[in-house]
Parts: structure tokens; sequence; C-alpha cells
């Protein structure tokens, strides 16, 4: 979590600045909102953006993008989810419209996201 007007401020004092990390802590707080601990994952192959732990020790991972349309954006952002060995729900959020599930991770309009 990040106080978004204080970094603005810091920054570039510009809301069009860095919507990647603004969209981050708003999903951030839907999960937290949604139940569950929510951690920022790291594993030896990579970083995942939240790991929510849920009752029963059920887990879910998401990945956030403010875009993924790029192929090399794309294959960065599913890397550290597709090293990860199990067979719990993963998710790619971002705010384009193609939602698609690729090799197992769904990859989500995060707008869809937040109004389910």
């Amino acid at each position: 979590m990040v106080d978004l007007w204080l970094k603005n401020i810091l920054q570039t004092n510009s809301p069009y600045s860095d919507l990647g990390h603004k969209l981050e802590n708003v999903v951030y707080f839907e999960l937290l909102r949604r139940g569950g601990e929510v951690f920022a994952g790291q594993t030896n192959c990579g970083e995942v953006d939240f790991v929510v732990m849920k009752e029963g020790g059920n887990r879910e991972y998401y990945q956030v993008a403010y875009t993924a349309n790029d192929e090399k954006t794309l294959k960065r952002e599913l890397s550290s989810l597709t090293r990860i060995r199990d067979s719990h729900p993963k998710y790619l959020l971002t705010t384009d419209f193609d939602n698609a599930n690729i090799n197992g991770i769904q990859k989500l309009n995060v707008i869809d996201w937040l109004l389910k």
C-alpha cells in the first residue's frame, strides 16, 4: 500500500503518472475487503503482486498490470505465475478487454473483476 496523494505530490503532481501502481492499490484494498490475508509474494523464481490466504489453506495469486497488450509485457507478467506449481487459482488483472485463460491463468479485465 502506498499513500498515492503523497506519492503524486513528491514525484510529478500528475494524477496520470504510474497508473500501474495505483491500480495495484485498488486491487489490494479490494482483496482485503473480500477477506483473507493479503501478502506480497516472493519466490525463487520471481515476485507475485499478491498472494491471498483464505480459510482452509486455500490461496489465490494475483498479478496486476495496467495493460499487457504487447507480447513482452504479457510474458513478463505471466512468468512468475507460470512458475508456481500448485493448483490454486492464478489471475492477471489488467485494464485490457481481452479476458482469456492462458495456461490456467485467468486474464481478467480489472473493472469486471471489481464489479463481481
